[in-house]
């Protein structure tokens, strides 16, 4: 089985087949978020701050790092932001640019094995983003599309992936370190969006035999609803063999979801994680046997 060993200086977090499914908050990226691209810009970084708290408190494992802001030094403002989160927390960072030289920016104060977000089948992207990653020793996320676009042919993307898989392969990069991303499409625009996702998951686990991540909240753009659909597509996700997904884990129904699948895959060993987060605590001077009783009535009920 493929483990994916992404740490920080000071915890490693495994990305894995048989392990529980690794959640990567996606709220330090500017893009779409005005005042948070503005101050960043401004070099005010207390949002920031903020939301690296909330997001540990509501369950992530790894962070993602954005500095996208139009017009700005995005790689200075990368690192420091970089700096800035591992000062804060000691969980493990996916570094996110298209820029290649924000990349080598956040790569070079980073302490640890970063996740670099992203590389693609272009040609241009993998003789420049690879080396990169090759130099810091880091893993790599591989978007299945190239300098032909999005294929609607699950077949296709495949094929990129595989292409950068052996691609990584010759700067010395191991399958292991690269988590492919199948591109998951707007299901009101593609209506088989979902199914080429979940199809491409089996086969990237059982063939590539390599770990998978993706913009989950891509799947439900332009519908009312949205964490609905989001919670459903996180479940069959990680049925058909996703092991990461960068996302928003200040949902709760999100986050619920993902926890139930961890336990019907057989991820949560014994349901402990499941029964610590919603374990009923007894009201406040209950005794063991009115506790007991409480139990025993939902039991009879359940049989019933």
């Amino acid at each position: 089985m493929t483990d994916t060993v992404i740490s920080s200086h000071k915890r490693e977090v495994v990305i894995g087949f048989e392990r529980p499914f690794v959640v990567i908050g996606e709220r330090i990226n500017p893009t779409g978020r005005k005042l948070l691209a503005a101050e960043m810009a401004a070099g005010d970084f207390s949002r920031v701050i903020s939301d690296v708290q909330a997001q540990l408190e509501a369950g992530a494992h790894m962070l993602d790092v954005n500095a996208g802001i139009p017009l700005a030094d995005e790689p200075a403002i990368l690192a420091e932001t970089v700096k800035l989160v591992q000062s804060l927390t000691d969980v493990p960072l996916s570094i996110d640019s298209s820029i290649v030289a924000a990349l080598e920016a956040g790569l070079s104060v980073y302490k640890g094995k970063a996740l670099v977000n992203s590389v693609t089948g272009e040609e241009d992207r993998l003789e420049t983003v690879l080396p990169l990653v090759k130099k810091y020793g880091a893993a790599v996320v591989a978007i299945s599309n190239d300098e032909t676009g999005i294929s609607q042919d699950p077949n296709v993307r495949f094929e990129i992936a595989r292409k950068i898989v052996n691609r990584a392969a010759d700067y010395g990069i191991p399958a292991c370190d690269v988590v492919v991303d199948p591109l998951v499409m707007p299901i009101g625009a593609v209506s088989t969006s979902g199914r080429q996702v979940f199809e491409l998951c089996h086969r990237l686990q059982k063939e590539l035999k390599v770990n998978t991540t993706c913009g989950a909240s891509n799947v439900s753009f332009g519908l009312p609803n949205r964490n609905g659909v989001n919670a459903a597509f996180m479940s069959m996700a990680i049925a058909s063999g996703m092991t990461s997904a960068i996302t928003n884990p200040l949902h709760t129904e999100i986050m619920t979801a993902i926890m139930g699948a961890d336990v019907l895959m057989g991820h949560d060993q014994d349901c402990m994680r499941w029964i610590r987060k919603f374990r009923e605590v007894p009201a406040p001077g209950a005794d063991g046997a009115e506790a007991r009783g409480r139990r025993e009535t939902r039991r009879r009920r359940v049989e019933a």
